[in-house]
């Protein structure tokens, strides 16, 4: 069975724009779609008897949020294999576990309104941090959500030589036909000050150039297996975590590698994912990258975490 797109529902406006673009994201790369909705309403409520006609509340409306969110679906892309299922999990658990078979995991900036905004807001970023597989976070105005500006922006760190994140953003710069802005942030040694006789002139290029060549050297691989991918190469001093939601004004999703170990706690998505997250101005896509339990996990664009 070919892995799905995922996207998980609320009922909320932002579960809705997530379900529109993840309808879209399945269409471009011809992947099924699966559309699916925690509920617990079995365990504050009490399964209803089986000799009992009555459903409740809590049922009703979990099924009538997957039922919405399906029929929405379809009407978007009437050929779209959709299928969906209400998960009797919390929210993350159930789309942790969904996003172990799926090509890519889906999921709104936030929840339905009052507090649940801040509960389900966290939500967004502990799937992005611990999922098995590439998360998007569907946030940002109507030109990124709607692919307007036919640009992926990817933010290359220190260890994306051929790194997932790298394939991922090519894959989808190629389904979109879109410009790939790659973008490599650099800084002069903090314990330096800025008017150092070594930090002068010609030995500010040494860390320009030394970006540069990482850069090249995390492109190079994927760029051959899509050389009609049109590129955009950048290397630009400052910090990453500014300077790359800054640019996501003019991008229909950002790409961020997260690095992975196979501790089953504490991962932590780092200072520039989570600024995207918050603050990006287009769809964040957060693709990890798997490594051993004793190998080191920061994840550092340009030095930072």
């Amino acid at each position: 069975m070919e892995a799905p797109v995922v996207v998980g529902v609320d009922g909320s406006d932002a579960s809705l724009t997530a379900l529109d673009w993840a309808v879209a994201e399945a269409v471009r790369h011809d992947k099924p779609l699966r559309v699916v909705h925690a509920s617990l309403w079995e365990r504050y409520e009490g399964a209803v008897p089986t000799f009992s006609s009555e459903r409740s509340e809590g049922q009703v409306m979990a099924e009538h949020i997957l039922g919405s969110a399906v029929e929405r679906a379809r009407r978007l892309a009437p050929g779209l294999p959709v299928t969906g299922d209400v998960l009797a999990e919390d929210a993350i658990s159930a789309l942790l576990g969904e996003g172990r078979d799926a090509a890519l995991l889906v999921v709104g900036s936030r929840g339905r309104g009052g507090f649940a905004d801040l509960l389900l807001g966290s939500v967004g970023l502990v799937v992005a941090a611990r999922a098995h597989g590439p998360v998007v976070v569907v946030r940002g105005d109507e030109h990124g959500l709607e692919a307007r500006h036919r640009r992926v922006l990817l933010g290359i760190g220190d260890h994306d030589v051929d790194s997932a994140a790298v394939r991922f953003a090519f894959r989808e710069a190629a389904a979109r036909d879109a410009e790939l802005d790659v973008v490599r942030t650099w800084r002069r040694p903090a314990h330096e000050p800025v008017d150092h006789p070594l930090l002068t002139g010609e030995s500010l290029v040494y860390f320009e150039e030394r970006a540069s060549e990482i850069l090249d050297k995390a492109l190079e691989p994927a760029a051959r297996e899509y050389p009609h991918v049109q590129l955009r190469r950048s290397t630009v001093e400052g910090h990453a975590r500014r300077i790359l939601s800054e640019r996501s004004a003019a991008a229909d999703l950002l790409v961020l590698g997260a690095r992975r170990t196979n501790r089953p706690v504490g991962l932590e998505l780092g200072r520039v994912a989570h600024r995207a997250l918050h603050h990006a101005l287009c769809p964040v896509a957060v693709v990890p990258q798997h490594r051993p339990a004793h190998a080191d996990s920061s994840h550092v664009p340009e030095g930072e975490q």
